[in-house]
């Protein structure tokens, strides 16, 4: 559950979702978890940011996921 942290209007970053009260989008905290960056440097870099807006972006990124698609083995 994403508790209302993430949001989507179309008058801030054009309708992307984006964490509540900033213009920091799911995605670029989800990119910069994938390409390695820590909670705590993501933090540091983006100061409007709590660890619950990081969670929120990760819970809001599993929420969007197709729930009936198999995975298939590597």
């Amino acid at each position: 559950m994403t508790s209302g942290r993430i949001t989507a209007d179309p008058g801030i970053m054009a309708g992307v979702p984006t964490i509540r009260g900033t213009r920091v989008t799911v995605s670029a905290v989800l990119g910069q978890l994938a390409s390695g960056s820590t909670v705590e440097e993501l933090l540091a870099d983006y100061p409007s940011l709590t660890r619950q807006d990081v969670h929120a972006a990760l819970a809001f990124a599993a929420e969007s996921m197709p729930q009936n698609r198999p995975v298939a083995a590597a």
